[in-house]
């Protein structure tokens, strides 16, 4: 499974800038992470997924491509115009909100996606907005998400921003303890984006949702 760095790692403005070229700044192939989605989805008739971070929709597109209804979610304009412009050309539909993950809801689906944007999830907002996602997850739904994690051995990215807060180790998993952790992994892996090449400690984490 291959991580990349989702849209929201960059400022804004920036991102507004590279998305409104016509190349894919990230690409149109999916992120490693989305494959993962399809191994532990339960199986339903009409799927809906949120991706929440779906920059230029590579990830979204991808799953609308395996029948799920999606929703992407991206604070910036020109990304999800993009990814409708990717979903047309794949022959896909897709939705797309424009919204911040600090004050984001979304009505129910049976997952929710996220890779490279939990990280702006502001310390003070997270208990709630964690809540706020899993009571809008249908029962037997998963979550499959991407966090960058706070390692004594790893220094602070050159390119990391005032506006992003590391996870502790374990933290990511500790908002899951009514669930089930299906899967979860710590990894450290190398970036070369920014000025220097540099390491990021990351976890991934699956979880479902108890049937009631």
């Amino acid at each position: 499974m291959v991580i990349a760095r989702n849209d929201w790692f960059m400022q804004h403005d920036e991102l507004q800038q590279l998305y409104g070229h016509d190349d894919y700044y990230w690409g149109t192939e999916p992120n490693g992470l989305a494959e993962v989605v399809l191994e532990f989805a339960p199986e339903r008739t009409a799927p809906a997924a949120v991706d929440i971070g779906a920059g230029e929709g590579r990830d979204a597109v991808y799953l609308a491509e395996h029948g799920y209804g999606v929703l992407a979610v991206d604070p910036i304009p020109n990304g999800l115009e993009k990814a409708e412009r990717l979903a047309e050309e794949r022959d896909v539909v897709i939705q797309t909100q424009e919204a911040d993950v600090n004050d984001l809801d979304f009505p129910a689906m049976d997952v929710v996606y996220s890779c490279g944007v939990l990280q702006y999830l502001r310390p003070e907002n997270r208990t709630e907005q964690f809540e706020q996602f899993k009571t809008s997850t249908t029962d037997g739904g998963i979550h499959v998400l991407f966090a960058f994690v706070n390692h004594p051995d790893i220094p602070t990215a050159p390119d990391w921003g005032d506006n992003e807060y590391f996870y502790e180790q374990g933290e990511l998993r500790g908002y899951y303890d009514d669930w089930e952790v299906v899967e979860e992994n710590e990894f450290i892996f190398d970036d070369d984006s920014g000025s220097e090449p540099h390491q990021h400690a990351a976890e991934t984490l699956v979880a479902r949702k108890p049937e009631t």
